[in-house]
C-alpha cells in the first residue's frame, strides 16, 4: 500500500476531480434513480432508503469521475474540453486519486450496508460497471451501453431493497434508461468526436458517423415507448403521460440544437437532458399526489 495519503490541502483539486462544480452527471444518475424508488415504494420512500440512494448516487458518480480521470490520464491533456482537468494538469497525482476513488467506493458499500443483503450483492455488479466503464472507449465503440448499464443499475437495487424482488416491469424502466443513457452520451461523445478520433478512442458517436443524428432520435423514440409501456403496465394517470409529451418536446429541441453538430449545440442538447430526467420524475410524482 503506498504511503502517499489524500492531502487536506490538496482538497480544492479533490473536488474538481470528482466534479463536484458539475453536478450534470449526478442529476443524471439522480432521476432514474428517483423513479425507482417512486414507483417500488407506491409514492413516497421511507426516509432511510431514500437518503441512502440519495447519498449514493453523488458518492458513486464522484468515484466514477475519478477513476474516469485516472483511466484517461494519458488523453486529457490532448484533448480541448479536458486538458484543464486536475490529473491532465498535474495538480492531483494517479496514486492520489486511486486513494480517492477507494475511499469513495468505501463510503459507497458502507451506505448499502444499512440495505438487506440482496441489494448488498447487487451494488457489487454496480462496482464492477462503474470501474470498467472508463476503459471501454480503447476495446469497443459502445463504451456508451456501458456506461447506460451501470446508470440503470439503482434501478433494480431500489426495487430489491425496497420490495425485496426484482419485478419484470422494472427491468423496461431499465431498458428505457440505458437507452436513454446512450443517446444522451453520444450527443456528448459528439462534442469530443474528432480529438477521439485523432487519439484512436472509440465511441458510439464515432461509430454512427453521419447517422448519429438519426441513432439518437431512434434512441430517444425507444426510450419514450419504453416509458409509455412502463407507464401502462403500471396503470400510471394521465399526468404521467402528459410528462412523455414533455419529454418528447425536449428531444425534439435536442435535435435541433444538434443540427449542426457543433460543439456548443451538442453540448447544450447533452445538458438539457437534467429537464428530460426532471420532467418525468414531476410526472410519476404528480401521479401519485
Amino acid at each position: 500500500m503506498s504511503r502517499l495519503l489524500l492531502n487536506r490541502a490538496n482538497w480544492t483539486n479533490y473536488q474538481l476531480l470528482m466534479r463536484m462544480d458539475k453536478p450534470i452527471g449526478s442529476y443524471l444518475l439522480l432521476w432514474p434513480t428517483c423513479w425507482a424508488l417512486w414507483l417500488a415504494s407506491g409514492g413516497l420512500p421511507e426516509l432511510m432508503p431514500l437518503v441512502i440512494f440519495m447519498l449514493g448516487v453523488f458518492v458513486m458518480r464522484s468515484a466514477g469521475c475519478v477513476i474516469n480521470d485516472y483511466a484517461d490520464r494519458d488523453f486529457d491533456g490532448s484533448v480541448e474540453r479536458t486538458k484543464n482537468r486536475p490529473m491532465a494538469a498535474g495538480t492531483v497525482q494517479p496514486k492520489e486519486a486511486l486513494q480517492l476513488f477507494v475511499a469513495l467506493i468505501a463510503a459507497g458499500f458502507a451506505l448499502v450496508l444499512m440495505l438487506n443483503w440482496q441489494t448488498i450483492v447487487l451494488s457489487l455488479v454496480a462496482l464492477l460497471l462503474a470501474s470498467c466503464y472508463p476503459f471501454m472507449k480503447r476495446y469497443t465503440y459502445f463504451p456508451q451501453v456501458v456506461l447506460g448499464a451501470a446508470f440503470s443499475w439503482s434501478i433494480p437495487m431500489a426495487f430489491m431493497a425496497i420490495t425485496g424482488e426484482l419485478p419484470i416491469v422494472l427491468w423496461l424502466l431499465y431498458a428505457a434508461n440505458l437507452c436513454w443513457t446512450v443517446a444522451y452520451d453520444t450527443m456528448y461523445g459528439m462534442v469530443d468526436r474528432d480529438d477521439d478520433i485523432k487519439l484512436g478512442l472509440k465511441s458510439t458517436a464515432i461509430f454512427f458517423g453521419r447517422l448519429d443524428r438519426l441513432m439518437v432520435l431512434l434512441l430517444q423514440i425507444i426510450t419514450l415507448g419504453l416509458l409509455f409501456w412502463v407507464g401502462l403496465l403500471w396503470q400510471l394517470s394521465a399526468v404521467y403521460f402528459v410528462a412523455l409529451m414533455v419529454a418528447g418536446g425536449l428531444f425534439g429541441y435536442q435535435q435541433w440544437l444538434i443540427r449542426h453538430r457543433d460543439t456548443a449545440g451538442c453540448f447544450t442538447a447533452f445538458l438539457n437532458n437534467n429537464l428530460v430526467g426532471l420532467v418525468i420524475f414531476i410526472g410519476i410524482m404528480a401521479h401519485y399526489f
